[in-house]
């Protein structure tokens, strides 16, 4: 059995908490020099806790560019996602954050990111069946909407909802994980739920939510480090093509999205 099977039949992941162990790029007793990665867990399928132990697509496949690399990974930390840019830039907890984290302008002005290696959209998640039901933005007015706290959702409820008036502050709820804000949407108290859409699939696949609509975002995913630290972004880059020339990369999607 995958553990992309295993995870629809155990019906998805559970937050956890803070974690951290040093970072800035230590040295090894081996051939190469550790770095510590960090995540953000509660983001099926990229990343969550699956019976105390972090699994996912992401998890996966930063450790086989790594793999393809002089470098080694050290133990994993884990965080809320709008901690882990800080604990990369100023604590130097983590090396690199391999969290489904967008590539955008105004996080490419504090950090530096790899190569893309996933694109993805918004995605709207609704109770199945619930009187809730958008096709559009405009269907949103008086509707309560949660977001994780630091994503790109959370922005574009801002952008499409709070700042043209459709819908107030006060009806946006934001998280520190989006396990949390479906938990909500379950138990309704809030309607809908903005989040990148191949996570609402995985949680369309394990609860009693479905996605209402998409909205074309074009976003891409990238490994985020430390500006000016070009040897690790140029290894992470060429470790990123190996394992796409070499069939790892599909392998480690076909575990994540795909049957086995």
């Amino acid at each position: 059995m995958s553990r992309r099977t295993y995870l629809k039949l155990t019906g998805g992941a559970s937050a956890v908490g803070l974690s951290g162990v040093a970072g800035c790029l230590g040295e090894s007793g081996g051939s190469g020099t550790t770095i510590t990665p960090g995540t953000a867990p509660g983001f099926p399928p990229f990343e969550m806790q699956q019976d105390g132990e972090l699994v996912g697509f992401d998890i996966d496949l930063l450790e086989a560019v790594v793999g393809e690399t002089e470098y080694e990974i050290d133990e994993w930390a884990t965080f809320e996602f709008d901690g882990l840019i800080p604990a990369l830039t100023q604590n130097e907890e983590i090396d690199v954050i391999a969290a489904a984290m967008t590539i955008t302008e105004d996080r490419q002005e504090t950090i530096a990111f790899s190569d893309p290696y996933w694109e993805s959209d918004q995605a709207i998640l609704v109770r199945e069946g619930g009187d809730f039901q958008p096709s559009e933005w405009a269907d949103f007015e008086g509707a309560r909407v949660g977001a994780q706290s630091g994503t790109t959702g959370a922005d574009v409820v801002e952008s499409n909802l709070v700042a043209e008036g459709v819908t107030s502050e006060d009806n946006f709820s934001t998280y520190d994980s989006y396990v949390l804000a479906v938990e909500d949407l379950a138990n309704e108290n809030i309607d809908a739920v903005v989040v990148d859409n191949p996570v609402a699939e995985t949680f369309a696949a394990n609860r009693d939510v479905t996605v209402a609509f998409i909205e074309e975002t074009g976003e891409r995913f990238g490994f985020g480090l430390r500006q000016g630290e070009s040897e690790l972004q140029s290894a992470l880059n060429d470790g990123l093509q190996t394992v796409r020339d070499d069939g790892t990369y599909q392998e480690i999607t076909n575990t994540w999205f795909g049957q086995e």
